[in-house]
């Protein structure tokens, strides 16, 4: 017997169609996988099963959790069984979790709202001792902003299984962490609906966790589910021509074209980076952390390399070194010869001729101003600005290298998609030509078939202005396809690097081995359908 049942689930808001007749059954136990881009109608469909849906949704169809219509349930009903017979994950810890409020307090809140005969902070520590969170080494006095988000996430799962729901619905809960976080996440989660006989709705774009994940997929696309089956049936043998268009994005390699290599451009030696900590005492001195210890490596003109490691690894201090935004306490970075640090302070005749491409395009714009304006921000930099004729041509340049149209100079962030915000990100980065690029994290929120067009992007404009860039990713399939060299990096140290191919292969160190083992891989028959 089916746990959920939904039965031809149409949904509109304000009269625009989002859901269309969507059937999903989901078992006691069992784990389905809902597939598809965003837009697809994914979160909508899960949203629906919560009936947490925006003002102006109507819906026609049934949605059945344990024999109940939820559809023709109130409000106050739906409090009942929300956090208690259903539970869901939420894409982003840190904005699902009160900063101002311990992660015990947070767990027992859900207990103390649904089962009143519980010791609220004594199955807060249970659950988060199920979740690997033990109050022996996390006390529950912690706050969100003191874990990693691997933590914060375990956090917010404890939240949603407190009262042992009977259906768990996680959206995209693995999209922002590294490879053995995603691995560790995704077994815990796996392991509570094997041992709770819980009902698990996972919603992901990432079809390499589908694979390991599921039981049965789900495929949507425009708001229909477009095609349905057990996973290993449909990995096998995808009928409908959008299913087999996202298995093939899935599968997506990029064909880099061939460098020539000139002398080191950025020379990183021997650096040291060390943070304070908090004094413990009042008379002892603060003790130090050391992020960054003993790095060295040198990118040629041209080369593209991969840099890889775990949250904490310190992939992020010494990116902020390199790019000027930090001093290090020892050692050298220099670019075509000059440092980037001179007399303590950044030198910004260097730090010009670097650019970045973030991770969240729509975050690192100011929505208040047009495409023409963003994109420019570099031409602060230069020492001589362009005339407002060579700007306008160069803008237009920019945006046609990255497969948009001059006419979009004039519009906002807003009215395009996230795959349109990063290429404007990458005309950014790209409109005062650098001699070096970082691109941090710069396809990790992006669907599959949006970020192969970006990776197609990036080969594309190496052939045009022979880019060399650093790329920083926990997407180890990304990196294996946009990288000619990888360097690996775990507690402050490069522990490997070599030809990325020969390091995906032959890995040596042990670190290198764990991180390609946790990456979740499609079965070898999609490489081929």
């Amino acid at each position: 017997m089916s746990l959920l049942q939904i039965r031809n689930l149409t949904l509109s808001i304000n009269g625009t169609a989002i859901l269309h007749d969507v059937s999903v059954d989901i078992a006691p136990g069992e784990v389905v996988a809902i597939t598809g881009e965003s837009g697809s109608g994914k979160s909508m469909t899960a949203l629906a099963t919560m009936q947490l849906l925006p003002d102006g949704a109507e819906t026609t169809g049934q949605i059945v959790l344990s024999g109940q219509d939820v559809t023709q349930l109130g409000e106050a009903a739906m409090c009942g069984l929300r956090g208690n017979a259903v539970g869901m994950v939420f894409q982003e810890p840190m904005t699902a979790l009160n900063p101002v409020q311990t992660i015990g307090a947070q767990v027992a809140e859900t207990v103390r709202l649904h089962r009143p005969d519980l010791d609220p902070m004594a199955r807060a520590a249970e659950v988060l001792t199920r979740v690997g969170l033990p109050p022996g080494k996390i006390p529950l006095s912690r706050y969100p902003h003191e874990l990693s988000g691997g933590q914060r996430q375990r956090v917010v799962i404890a939240i949603a299984i407190a009262c042992g729901p009977k259906l768990l619905i996680a959206d995209e809960p693995t999209t922002a962490l590294d490879v053995t976080t995603q691995a560790q996440i995704l077994d815990l989660l796996k392991q509570l609906a094997s041992e709770d006989g819980m009902g698990l709705m996972m919603i992901t774009h990432d079809l390499a966790v589908v694979a390991q994940m599921a039981d049965r997929i789900a495929v949507m696309q425009h708001g229909h589910v477009v095609e349905a089956g057990d996973t290993p049936v449909l990995l096998a043998d995808p009928q409908h021509p959008y299913t087999k268009a996202l298995f093939a994005a899935s599968n997506h390699r990029v064909i880099l074209p061939e460098t020539h290599q000139d002398a080191p451009l950025l020379r990183v030696q021997n650096v040291v980076r060390d943070y304070a900590l908090p004094r413990t005492t009042l008379f002892k001195a603060p003790g130090t952390m050391r992020a960054v210890n003993d790095v060295s490596f040198d990118i040629p003109k041209g080369a593209r390399i991969g840099l890889v490691g775990e949250s904490g690894c310190g992939k992020s201090t010494l990116t902020r070194a390199i790019l000027g935004l930090e001093p290090v306490q020892s050692g050298t970075i220099t670019l075509g010869g000059e440092p980037v640090f001179s007399a303590g302070r950044p030198n910004l005749a260097v730090r010009r001729r670097m650019q970045v491409v973030f991770q969240d395009p729509y975050g690192s714009f100011n929505p208040r101003h047009r495409v023409a304006r963003l994109i420019t921000e570099p031409f602060h930099l230069l020492e001589s600005k362009p005339s407002a004729t060579e700007r306008a041509d160069r803008v237009a340049e920019a945006l046609i290298a990255v497969g948009l149209s001059p006419a979009d100079a004039q519009k906002y962030p807003h009215q395009f998609s996230g795959g349109q915000r990063q290429r404007i990100a990458i005309a950014r980065a790209l409109i005062i030509r650098p001699e070096l690029i970082v691109f941090d994290e710069a396809v990790s929120a992006l669907d599959v078939s949006v970020r192969a067009q970006i990776l197609d992007l990036i080969a594309a404009l190496c052939g045009q202005y022979n880019l060399t860039y650093l790329f920083i990713s926990h997407d180890l399939s990304v990196v294996r396809t946009i990288t000619d060299h990888v360097l690996v990096m775990k507690s402050g140290e490069i522990v490997e690097q070599g030809p990325t191919e020969d390091v995906f292969t032959t890995a040596r160190h042990p670190y290198t081995q764990t991180l390609i083992a946790a990456a979740p891989t499609l079965p070898e028959r999609m490489h081929h359908a």
